[in-house]
């Protein structure tokens, strides 16, 4: 065992381990079964609450808003009492979008008051 452990550069508990593994189930004991990734951090059931407080009106929350942003939902998660939701912006945007849910700038202007403004010829044009 010490020989093969030092021809492949691993300690010789590890060698002893797949060549049981090996003795078990074959030529599987050699798959890894890496996931990938770093693990996730929300639950299903957190995500559903996330989607559900994106899709509520921010005065029902107690917000003194009348529009959400992805930056003013992720302050608000955090600060939620009774569930512990860490989630950075982008992720949330991710979130958000794979649930078909997206914030839009509010656009705001100021419309004339002036009845004869369409009909007038603009003279600085």
């Amino acid at each position: 065992m010490p020989v093969i452990a030092k021809l492949v550069q691993a300690d010789e508990d590890t060698v002893r381990d797949v060549i049981h593994r090996f003795n078990e189930i074959g030529l599987a004991c050699l798959d890894p079964r890496w996931a990938g990734g770093r693990p996730r951090l929300l639950s299903p059931d957190d995500e559903d609450f996330v989607v559900a407080t994106a899709t509520t009106r921010p005065a029902k929350l107690g917000q003194p808003f009348t529009r959400c942003s992805v930056r003013k939902l992720a302050a608000y998660l955090r600060r939620v009492h009774g569930r512990l939701i860490r989630i950075g912006r982008e992720a949330l945007r991710c979130l958000l979008a794979r649930r078909g849910i997206t914030f839009q700038r509010t656009k705001t202007w100021k419309e004339s008051t002036d009845p004869e403004r369409d009909s007038a010829a603009c003279t600085t044009c």
